[in-house]
């Protein structure tokens, strides 16, 4: 079994306020990453390879959910940036099978509509959430039954829980 953790990068400062790529996390987004990092290692859930887009949000909104991780390998994935789900999809794919836990990083709308793309079946009332709105901070937990990730396709998880942990829209 593989398994999947979608992480859309925590609430950054506004638009306009620095070149996209650039920019930081709002003091909320701070707090929500070490939010959701606490959340992961209370609910055992430790990645063994984090594949991080490399804009500031992506790095920072890592950096504070790692503190409550330990170590993870990480690798910082520039085609992660403004991905197309097809994209996220060859890089899901080609992960290493000995990764039995993998944290994908990066921006809406590719992390949102990868985790929609991925499931088959699961929990249908985190389904439901998740189709209406991946919110900045939002984790969705797929699990896959194959062996390795070039045998991960779409409809083939199941979601085993979606939370918004800074509990806001955006």
């Amino acid at each position: 079994m593989k398994r999947l953790i979608v992480f859309r990068h925590a609430k950054a400062v506004p638009h306009g306020s620095a070149p996209d790529f650039d920019r930081a996390l709002a003091p909320r987004g701070l707090g929500d990453a070490a939010a959701t990092g606490q959340y992961l290692a209370d609910e055992q859930l430790f990645p063994d390879l984090a594949l991080v887009s490399p804009a500031l949000r992506t790095r920072q909104t890592w950096e504070q959910a790692a503190r409550a991780l330990g170590a993870v390998a990480v690798k910082l994935e520039p085609a992660i940036y403004e991905a197309a789900t097809a994209t996220l999809l060859k890089l899901v794919q080609g992960v290493d099978a000995q990764v039995r836990t993998l944290v994908l990083v990066g921006h809406n709308p590719g992390m949102g509509q990868l985790a929609r793309d991925f499931v088959g079946h699961g929990d249908r009332y985190a389904f439901a959430r998740l189709r209406s709105r991946f919110p900045t901070s939002a984790v969705a937990v797929l699990d896959f039954a194959v062996d390795g990730w070039g045998e991960v396709a779409q409809g083939g998880g199941r979601l085993d829980r979606f939370v918004t942990p800074g509990g806001e829209d955006d």
